[in-house]
């Protein structure tokens, strides 16, 4: 068993650690108050107005009223509800347009719906991953249901400018959706005076649990449920409501909403401190991606002459976690979609890895991986130049 002590965690774009003050406020849901929120009784309503509480402070985060929260199960769910109102809304609209960076659960469910007949277009990005909005615009046709767009990529940290699409798509009269997973509880959100139709996120990437999530749907903007049965979430969502883990995401957007400078601020130093001293002590290492708009907690840096997942085997007897991009895309034998979007190599893309940081992360971890991530490299570099020396006298 490995001791929470010994850990140097920086992977937290694929998941992130409870905090403990969002535990604390979730545990008597699964024990003390478990009466149904719909039942008419008093055990009942004590528990509703938790889950509205709960709705108040992802609301708070978000900058939107209470009443444009609809809590899902995750964020994969989310994105899928977006896509799958806005086609059901009006069936001479069955396009959209998208990108070739988005998360599976938007890429995935895309080429899903492409395969039953609907139109997709994907748009590319330049090396650096950022978008032609020109290009995007002249995508948007009459028969385009949804623009959907993730916010901050889960491999780069690369952030599009949401706001100037969401007004494009507004003005083209067609909705728009953003995919904001990774970037709730990163950088501040303010939706009450923007024209983005509905928004994703998802607990366990601001240190809430695993298994919630919700969908931002603008007050104004027509809605089709995915889910259909009881008339939970306003009729938007239907299904006994997950009490104990809505609670759980209630308190860890109130905790992230008051981290909102420590992430602009300590733990883009640290993810800055790491990234430039690391380029420092490793040749023919790269940042792949924009490195000023970006989130300030991830950085993906590729190194010459190493495949990734050596390295990650590497890293991993010495308890650091990071990743070869999306955890999703683990035990896959295919470099990352997102970089080959951006014309990155197959080499470079090969030795890719994804280092991300969060507001629990120390100078400690800093100082801890910049002794272990270049001896790493080096190591693997050696074992290439050694196999390539055998090689050659094998001959």
């Amino acid at each position: 068993m490995i001791s929470d002590e010994q850990i140097i965690y920086l992977d937290n774009n694929a998941t992130t650690q409870l905090d403990p003050a969002v535990l604390e406020e979730m545990l008597p849901f699964l024990t003390k108050y478990y009466g149904n929120p719909s039942s008419g009784y008093g055990f009942g309503a004590q528990v509703r107005r938790a889950i509205n509480l709960a709705r108040e402070r992802v609301a708070a985060l978000l900058g939107c009223e209470p009443g444009e929260i609809v809590f899902t199960s995750c964020g994969t769910e989310s994105n899928n509800a977006a896509v799958n109102s806005a086609l059901q809304l009006d069936p001479a609209r069955q396009h959209i347009v998208t990108t070739a960076v988005e998360h599976s659960a938007t890429w995935r469910h895309c080429d899903a719906l492409a395969k039953r007949g609907c139109s997709v277009t994907t748009l590319g990005v330049d090396s650096e991953g950022n978008l032609d909005l020109e290009e995007l615009e002249r995508a948007i046709t009459a028969q385009t249901a949804i623009v959907s767009v993730m916010w901050a990529n889960n491999e780069t940290g690369v952030l599009f400018p949401v706001e100037k699409i969401a007004e494009i798509a507004r003005r083209k009269r067609v909705l728009f959706h953003t995919d904001a997973i990774q970037t709730a509880g990163k950088i501040p959100i303010r939706l009450a005076n923007s024209t983005i139709n509905s928004l994703s996120l998802s607990a366990h990437k601001l240190h809430g649990p695993k298994g919630v999530g919700a969908l931002y749907v603008n007050k104004r903007s027509a809605f089709k449920a995915s889910l259909i049965g009881g008339s939970q979430e306003d009729n938007r969502r239907a299904g006994t409501e997950n009490v104990a883990s809505i609670v759980a995401l209630g308190k860890a957007a109130e905790c992230a909403a008051a981290a909102l400078e420590d992430e602009a601020t300590r733990v883009r130093a640290l993810r800055d401190r790491f990234e430039t001293i690391l380029l420092e002590k490793v040749p023919d290492a790269f940042v792949n991606g924009d490195r000023k708009a970006r989130l300030p907690n991830t950085t993906n840096l590729s190194f010459a002459g190493v495949e990734s997942g050596a390295a990650l085997m590497i890293l991993d007897r010495h308890q650091l976690c990071c990743s070869a991009g999306s955890a999703c895309r683990t035990g896959s034998l295919e470099s990352s979609h997102v970089l080959r979007a951006m014309k990155v190599s197959d080499e470079r893309a090969r030795g890719s890895m994804r280092f991300s940081f969060s507001r629990f992360n120390t100078e400690r971890d800093v100082d801890k991986a910049l002794e272990i991530v270049p001896k790493a490299i080096a190591k693997l570099r050696g074992l290439s130049v050694a196999s390539a020396v055998r090689e050659s006298a094998a001959v």
